[in-house]
């Protein structure tokens, strides 16, 4: 394949093992952050795993100048975008801010792309699409009803790259939606991980934080839930296999014909629930150490259960989940171990 990858968000959780991902399989990679919510060091790490260079460009995608002008620099094959704001609550404080860098920013990338002659893209979406599912597991025909900004957000841009695909003979977009449920884990290496700013949003980094001594204990929102122990149940996802997902999909997109359109939603996820109390245990178990927990009240907008049907994924792009519980909790742990304040050491 000629040509590069564009990794946007590329220094972030996700991101950073994706950049592995590539490289391991003989990608070259551009990454572009604006380093609001990531750290440089999680870039040269990923050199470090991988023995391989890649190239980092500073920028924020809602510079369409600067997307420009790195579009003009680089030749561009494929862009895989994890560029986005991710917190359910701030998105609900600061809405704005989160159609503008979210939605807007696409947008920017977009006719960036579009001026290029770049139609490839796999977007980083969510489950948080699908809103309040009436029945279990979900797949890709359920009815998209995101209950918050964050999630609307993801809704939106799944809206304007589906018009993208329909909108003409002229522009054939090559389009995979991936829809994640609970990214988990680390590299296997503790090089690079989940590094949250300030007290964590997901439950994996604050259930290690409480093991380690940085936080004194780990709330539980609500216990009165209808699952078997009352608190609520969630996929959960090794984020390599996550990142596998999106380098499946990427060898779909290089493969189809020039010409053809496609776009098309997959949701990533191990089709098993576990509960908040679940996790915590099994933690403590697999780590050999303990996590004082308090039960709280529910928080407004949390889903009682949800889970995937990933057949879609299984069936048309190879994909197959590797890793257990026991691993993502395990490598969660060693990632803490060794990186006790993250990348600011």
């Amino acid at each position: 394949m000629t040509g590069n990858i564009l990794v946007t968000g590329g220094a972030g959780y996700i991101g950073s093992h994706a950049c592995v991902a590539l490289l391991e399989a003989g990608f070259r990679v551009v990454v572009v952050d604006n380093l609001c919510n990531s750290h440089p060091l999680a870039l040269q790490r990923v050199q470090d795993i991988t023995g391989l260079p890649l190239i980092f460009e500073q920028s924020d995608i809602r510079d369409r100048t600067a997307m420009g002008e790195l579009f003009a620099r680089h030749d561009i094959a494929a862009v895989l975008h994890f560029a986005g704001l991710k917190a359910v609550g701030e998105s609900c404080e600061k809405p704005l801010l989160y159609y503008e860098n979210n939605v807007s920013g696409t947008v920017h990338l977009l006719q960036a792309m579009q001026q290029a002659g770049v139609r490839r893209m796999i977007f980083s979406s969510s489950a948080t699409v699908y809103g309040f599912p009436d029945s279990m597991p979900v797949n890709e025909a359920t009815p998209l009803a995101a209950y918050n900004p964050y999630g609307r957000t993801k809704q939106m841009i799944e809206q304007i790259l589906g018009d993208l695909c329909s909108s003409g003979a002229e522009d054939h977009w090559q389009i995979a939606l991936l829809r994640y449920f609970n990214p988990a884990g680390a590299h296997e290496s503790g090089l690079i991980g989940e590094d949250p700013h300030g007290i964590p949003n997901n439950l994996l980094p604050y259930v290690a934080q409480v093991a380690a001594g940085r936080l004194e204990w780990l709330p539980v929102f609500g216990d009165d839930y209808p699952t078997p122990d009352g608190t609520g149940v969630r996929d959960y996802i090794h984020v390599q296999d996550l990142v596998n997902g999106h380098l499946l999909a990427l060898r779909k997109l290089l493969g189809l014909a020039v010409g053809e359109t496609f776009c098309r939603a997959y949701n990533l996820g191990t089709g098993k629930g576990y509960s908040v109390l679940d996790m915590v245990k099994t933690f403590e178990q697999v780590n050999g150490v303990k996590v004082p927990y308090r039960m709280m009240p529910r928080r407004d907008g949390d889903v009682a259960s949800c889970w995937a049907d990933a057949g879609r994924a299984r069936e048309e792009l190879g994909w197959e989940p590797q890793k257990d519980l026991s691993a993502m909790l395990a490598d969660s742990w060693h990632w803490q171990r060794k990186n006790p304040k993250g990348y600011r050491q």
